[in-house]
């Protein structure tokens, strides 16, 4: 990946379980070449950690905004990241 790289975890709040939203979000980010993890929270948010190139991972933001059919997001919270990220973009538990 060339440019500036960049990791963000975000919340993301609405119906978003049971819609396949996790299993949206790692397909989205493995197609941009993103790398991270998505997993679903006790109070029904999604939290994910995104991190590669800056663009990659500004249009993976904006995609969870859209998320697949059925979700219906309503907050999308973002904070910088730091700390160990995987090599690949996984569903964890």
């Amino acid at each position: 990946m060339q440019g500036e790289q960049r990791a963000v975890r975000v919340r993301v709040s609405g119906t978003v379980q049971g819609v396949s939203y996790r299993v949206w979000t790692r397909g989205e980010a493995m197609r941009l070449g993103l790398t991270g993890w998505v997993r679903n929270e006790r109070d029904g948010s999604v939290t994910a950690l995104i991190a590669g190139a800056d663009g990659a991972v500004t249009a993976m933001i904006e995609r969870l905004w859209q998320g697949p059919r059925g979700a219906l997001v309503s907050k999308v919270e973002i904070e910088e990241a730091a700390g160990d990220v995987p090599a690949d973009f996984r569903i964890i538990v």
